[in-house]
């Protein structure tokens, strides 16, 4: 098993004497609040796996790949902070039986355990197919599992960070599944950011609106029996969705595959601006507040 750990790393520079007699004169001292004024002074790094593993060890057999890039906090000010968003990290990326450990023993434990499962489920099957003499072609195809993990932080601002996790996985079949999942966390509660949060009572009808207007926007349609037409909503109906994101523009809302199209539509984002929401937000959100006056 490999595993990598890449350190984000800073150039070191030289200084002239003006510079430093600047700096301790205080000039730089309202850029330093500028550059660390987002909560926690958050630094992170990321651990990378990149795991091929064969049934039975044997490299002429099939085997499982298992790509994983970890995005998670490596230094705060404030541990606690730190810590807790790791856990969410660990949870969302990894699942609840990791969210307890240290980042790196997380992402081995995890490795080790994928591939663990893998040759403990498929050995005996292969080898009773292996007995039956099938056709070697099709025992490669169906054999062959792959996993993608990756995670990154979309988003760091003042009280707010948005953390985007994307998972694909084959275990056989006509096509693998893919999904990505998105984490708005308050930095001052701990707490993931809810639609509740930001919209007053009673919105998800006035929002559902602006979502199919914004959708036949987006494909040149002008009515919503034009979008069932193109295959929206065929497999599942379209509403305020908890998977979105927070940007300086507005709130995006992903739609993963089979949500509201089937597979070969992929993924669908509709993308709201602040402006189209105002009148059905609320202003007890204060992160929202900073994002969307920023």
């Amino acid at each position: 098993m490999m595993i990598y750990k890449q350190y984000t790393t800073m150039k070191k520079q030289t200084v002239s004497l003006l510079v430093i007699l600047l700096a301790a004169s205080g000039f730089f001292f309202s850029c330093g609040n500028t550059t660390n004024k987002n909560t926690g002074s958050l630094e992170f790094d990321s651990i990378q796996v990149n795991e091929t593993a064969h049934l039975f060890g044997d490299t002429a057999k099939p085997a499982c790949s298992l790509t994983i890039n970890f995005a998670y906090a490596d230094s705060s000010t404030d541990s606690v902070l730190r810590d807790s968003l790791n856990t969410y990290f660990l949870s969302l990326c990894l699942g609840e039986k990791y969210m307890t450990m240290p980042p790196l023993e997380a992402v081995r434990q995890y490795t080790d355990d994928y591939v663990n499962g893998y040759r403990k489920d498929l050995e005996p099957i292969y080898q009773k197919d292996e007995q039956d003499n099938a056709d070697p072609n099709d025992m490669g195809a169906w054999y062959s599992y792959y996993k993608n993990i990756e995670s990154r932080i979309q988003l760091y601002y003042k009280n707010l960070l948005v953390y985007r996790y994307y998972y694909e996985e084959y275990t056989g079949g006509a096509h693998g599944v893919y999904m990505t999942s998105f984490l708005n966390m308050d930095l001052r509660t701990l707490r993931p950011i809810h639609l509740d949060d930001i919209f007053v009572s009673d919105y998800q009808e006035a929002l559902t609106d602006l979502l199919w207007n914004q959708l036949m926007a987006d494909n040149n349609v002008t009515s919503r029996q034009e979008l069932e037409d193109l295959g929206y909503t065929s497999t599942g109906d379209l509403t305020p969705t908890e998977n979105f994101y927070l940007s300086k523009e507005g709130i995006t809302f992903f739609y993963n595959i089979y949500e509201i199209t089937p597979y070969v539509m992929g993924a669908i984002q509709i993308s709201l601006p602040w402006e189209m929401m105002l009148h059905l937000m609320s202003d007890d959100t204060m992160v929202v507040n900073e994002l969307r006056n920023s």
